[in-house]
Formats: structure tokens, C-alpha cells, sequence
């Protein structure tokens, strides 16, 4: 019984803390003015982040966390339409912590 209990809380612990980091990525997601361009489930000036999480770009390359990272800090252009994204200014670890999130979708 005890065993079940603590199996029970040590679950809903990690989907707490799984919950919180993701809330923690959105929010960084909003404080980087991504969200200005970018919706999770429809497209704005770029391309949903669930189209982005499905691992393939409109004309069919693959969508890795290396890639988005590489796009996050400096910029795209023509993947997903002629609108370019402009670099923006995060760290190393913060765009990949956007990126994972992203793919996570």
C-alpha cells in the first residue's frame, strides 16, 4: 500500500514539474515576443508551433532541435513563406529550451 501511495505522488509530482517547465518555456516564449508572430495551433506572421512539432517543413525538410535553435538565434527565411523571421536575442540554452518545447507540441 505504501509503495502505491508514494508511486502515486512521485507521478503526480513529475507531471507537476513537467507542467511548471513547460509553463516556464511558454512564458520565456512570450517575454522573447515569439508569440508576436507565432500561435501554438493556427499560423499568424509564421507557422503554428504544432505544424512545426509534426517534424516537417512545407517542403519537406525534417524539423530537428538543432535546426530550430539554428532559426531561433538567427533567423529564417522562405521554409514556411516569404515573411523572414528575424534573429532574435537568446541564449544557447534558451533557444533550446523554445526548440524542445516547440517539438513537444
Amino acid at each position: 500500500m505504501k509503495k502505491a501511495v508514494v508511486s502515486c505522488f512521485l507521478a503526480f509530482g513529475l507531471i507537476f514539474v513537467s507542467q511548471v517547465q513547460a509553463n516556464d518555456v511558454e512564458a520565456l516564449a512570450k517575454s522573447k515576443n515569439c508569440l508576436s508572430c507565432h500561435a501554438i495551433d493556427r499560423k499568424l506572421v509564421g507557422p503554428a508551433y504544432k505544424d512545426i512539432a509534426k517534424g516537417k517543413d512545407p517542403k519537406g525538410g525534417e524539423i530537428t532541435v538543432e535546426r530550430l535553435v539554428n532559426s531561433i538565434k538567427n533567423g529564417s527565411m522562405g521554409k514556411w513563406g516569404p515573411i523572414p523571421m528575424p534573429p532574435n536575442p537568446v541564449t544557447d540554452d534558451e533557444a533550446n529550451q523554445l526548440a524542445e518545447w516547440i517539438l513537444s507540441l
